[in-house]
This record gives C-alpha cells, structure tokens and sequence, in this order.
C-alpha cells in the first residue's frame, strides 16, 4: 500500500508539471487577432489614430506577459520621427539567464493601409497582412515567459511602417549592435494555408544561412515542415523588416504562409478575420515556438547572412 502511495504521488507530481507548462491556446490567438484586425483599429495606418490604439493594445499585452524594457527606453515604445511625424515601434524583453548579450528577436508589423474615403466598407483590417504575425509575437512572448528557459535574450518587436518604407525596422536596427543578434523569426502574414496546405510555412532567404534547417531539425518528428521560399521571382527576403538586419549580417528571415500568387485577400479590404484559418495558425505559432528552443537555449547558432 505505501508503494503505490509513493506511485502515485509521484505521478501526481508528474501530472502537475505537465498541466502547469505553457500552452499556446487558440482562444488567446482569437482575441488578440480580433482585437488587432478590428474596425476600431481603422486599418492600422501609421501615423493614425487606429495605430496608437494597435500600439497601447500590444504594449499592454506585454505588460501583462511580463517583459522589461528595451535598453534605456522606460516604457514599450521605441520613439523616432518619419516623414517629419511621430512613430513608434512596440518593444519588450525576456532577459537571458546565462547569455544576456546574445540576442534573439520574433518580430512582425503591426501597421496596415488604413481607411479609403468612399465604399460600403472603408477599412483594410489587415487580419492576415500582418495583425496575424503580430498575435503571433504576443503569444510567444507570453509563452517563453511563463516558459522562462531562455539562456539567450529574447526581443519581441512590432514594427510599424512596413508598409510604407520599412521606417520602423530602419530605426530599429540603427539602434541595436547587430553582432549581438543572434537570429531573427520575422513572422508574416501566417493565418492561411500555405501552398503545401496545413502544418507547413516557408522561410525566406532559407539558402542564405542554416536558420531554417536548425528550425527543421528540431521538428523532426513532428507532422510541421518549414521549406524555403516557393516564390523566389517575388523577392520576399528583401520586402520585410527582416531585411534590414539581414544587411548587417543577421541570419534574419520571414515566416509566412501567404500564396503570393494566388492569396485572394492580400491588400485587399476583405483581409478580415473571417478569412483566416486559425486552427493552423496556432499550430504554426506552436511550431515556431518549438523550432525556436535550440537556439533560444544557445544550443545552436545560426550562420551569418553573407
């Protein structure tokens, strides 16, 4: 009787600590991606009104999730000046344990195209282009928070004017020692199937560095694939924010779904919610989070970009 006690309890224990380690959920991927894709977010333009709303929803949720600031900022925004206006990056911070000079960024856009004068519907929600990798950074840093492995240092970013010019991610990587970031998983536009249908993404630029075969590596066994960019003719490594750190040497590339030759949706107004397959989303949130492990631990370290 004692013997199956001290089973038991044993089991207990063990049940415990699987019930206690974090869980990316799909409802926690709903309500940010609603929230963000709103019609009181007025299509997210930069320099708007919609995106300081986008902007104070992302620096709360980091504030609930944990993070620090970023250097010597004393809040979540990264300030700069572009087009002679205010804009903002949103950033926070998981401190490394062992490694804390050693970074690794998740990053999306978080602007869109704003509102058109004229039409029964006015409003590019940008559900999918690109709130879906924005929720996507949200979840993660709630994840590897509550995780609180990370031997490196995690960054989460959310760029504004991507879609205008890259200004945020311009100022953002002035601003930073590039030789201290590590990797860099730009997520973008995630929340329809790829070309090779669910439980698959590409990486872009994925000849440039060995990023996306450590990342394939560490889902081996699992029924998720990352392969490298289908749509070489449409340049995708050098038309997202991961592009500017790229330039310094970054193994930085772009996670992404969107079928760039046939996505019915992209800069359209219909890029709404509804269109989006969020049960594959969060499995690729998931994904991303478990690719990521080798390299968040320093385990691995991803070549140079040349």
């Amino acid at each position: 009787m004692k013997k199956n006690t001290v089973i038991l309890a044993a089991f207990f224990g063990l049940f415990v600590q699987a019930q206690e380690k974090p869980i990316i959920q799909k409802e926690d991927i709903i309500r940010i991606e609603t929230e963000l894709a709103s019609d009181k977010m007025e299509g997210r333009a930069i320099f708007s009104t919609g995106i300081d709303l986008a902007s104070v929803f992302i620096e709360n949720e980091f504030k609930k999730a944990g993070l620090s600031y970023f250097k010597d900022l004393t809040n979540y925004r990264q300030e700069f000046i572009a087009k002679s206006k205010s804009a903002n990056n949103v950033i926070g911070i998981l401190l490394g344990n062992s490694k804390p000079d050693e970074y690794v960024i998740f990053s999306a856009h978080y602007d869109h195209l704003g509102v058109i004068k004229n039409g029964e519907d006015k409003i590019y929600n940008g559900a999918n282009d690109d709130a879906s990798g924005t929720t996507a950074v949200i979840a993660l840093a709630k994840y590897f928070k509550e995780l609180n492995q990370n031997e490196r240092t995690i960054l989460f970013v959310a760029f504004t004017g991507e879609e205008v010019g890259g200004f945020g991610a311009k100022f953002f990587s002035e601003n930073i020692d590039s030789k201290k970031v590590v990797a860099m998983f730009n997520i973008e536009m995630i929340g329809t199937e790829s070309k090779w249908g669910k439980n698959s993404a590409y990486i872009t630029g994925f000849e440039k560095s060995d990023f996306g075969t450590i990342l394939q590596e560490n889902l081996l066994g699992s029924n998720f694939n990352f392969n490298p960019d289908p749509y070489p003719q449409e340049q995708l490594f050098y038309r997202s924010d991961n592009a500017r750190l790229a330039a310094l040497g970054v193994p930085a590339h772009t996670i992404s779904t969107s079928k760039m030759d046939s996505e019915p949706n992209y800069h359209k107004l219909s890029d709404e919610v509804s269109t989006l397959d969020l049960d594959n989303m969060t499995e690729i949130v998931k994904s991303i989070a478990i690719s990521s492990q080798s390299i968040i631990s320093g385990k691995d370290t991803p070549t140079r970009v040349k």
